[in-house]
């Protein structure tokens, strides 16, 4: 019982262990590369039924794992329970793969994040590895990657797992640093999403794209009401990293959280009033999950 309340704790601990300032920044930069996989990816991951409809989508990637086996006992779990429980696994599928966007971005939870990481790379390498057209490598990659994250201190520099391991001493101003640098960086998508989808109806369900398939990078879909909704959040969070205010940044959290459960709502709808996609409520959760974990930390005002 003691060895796994301990290995519960390792899991749960900021990772960020002693490291020179080069490598945290190096981890620190393939966690976010990491994060902004997962970001990209559950964009099409749709509510409500995943594209069993249609036969696409999730839908026919996981049957991947049935028409093209790579481990058949893997392929008779997903013929037998899976897919006859289709929908209940897709959400399950988009509430891991966001946990990990949010939780990898902002550096919250890192070994938990990367472990999770770790068993869903595997999982779709398992599903698609066979398929034509697929490289294999990629998926040895993907758990690699996480490997990494999950035994190194990932989670030093430009991370909430950071402000967690310093809530004294110099927690205050680490809080702020993390809490204005994401505001800037928020703020900056914001302007380049307004001016975007500036022209187009400001009200429209499928905003502008703030990245695109070329690359396979994205930040989402917003409409005019959306980036500036972004614009609010980033503000907030700025004003209130700058004046160590804890209640601003607690207004930031709360008004990304119901920005992304705005589109979550709506995504299965015609009308989704920010414009917004999985990936923009994700985007909306790293900033909500940002402004709450520095929060606390906000209270104490250096001189």
């Amino acid at each position: 019982m003691t060895q796994r309340r301990n290995a519960v704790a390792s899991l749960l601990a900021p990772a960020v262990e002693s490291a020179p300032s080069a490598s945290a920044a190096a981890l620190a930069s393939l966690r976010i590369l990491a994060g902004l996989l997962w970001l990209y990816n559950v964009s099409w991951k749709r509510p409500p039924d995943f594209g069993e409809g249609s036969g696409s989508g999730l839908y026919g990637f996981t049957r991947d794992a049935v028409e093209y086996p790579v481990f058949p006992p893997y392929s008779w779990l997903v013929e037998h329970v899976v897919l006859p429980n289709f929908t209940a696994f897709g959400w399950s599928v988009l509430v891991a793969e966001t946990m990990l966007a949010v939780l990898l971005l902002t550096g919250t939870f890192v070994r938990l994040a990367a472990l999770v990481g770790v068993a869903q790379s595997l999982a779709i390498g398992l599903s698609v590895a066979g398929a034509p057209g697929e490289w294999p490598w990629a998926y040895w990659m993907m758990i690699g990657i996480h490997v990494v994250l999950l035994f190194t201190a990932s989670g030093r520099a430009a991370a909430v797992d950071a402000v967690r391991a310093q809530a004294g001493g110099d927690g205050p101003p680490a809080a702020a640093r993390l809490l204005r640098g994401w505001g800037v960086v928020i703020g900056l998508a914001a302007v380049v999403a307004l001016v975007l989808a500036l022209g187009e109806d400001p009200l429209a369900s499928a905003g502008s794209a703030l990245g695109g398939s070329d690359l396979s990078v994205s930040l989402g879909r917003y409409n005019v009401l959306g980036a500036v909704v972004l614009l609010v959040v980033a503000a907030l969070m700025v004003v209130g990293a700058s004046l160590h205010r804890r209640e601003l940044a607690l207004i930031a959290a709360a008004l990304a959280v119901l920005a992304a459960v705005s589109m979550y709502l709506q995504l299965s709808r015609t009308d989704v009033w920010l414009g917004g996609s999985n990936t923009s409520a994700a985007f909306f959760l790293s900033a909500a999950v940002v402004s709450g974990a520095t929060a606390g930390a906000l209270r104490q005002r250096t001189r």
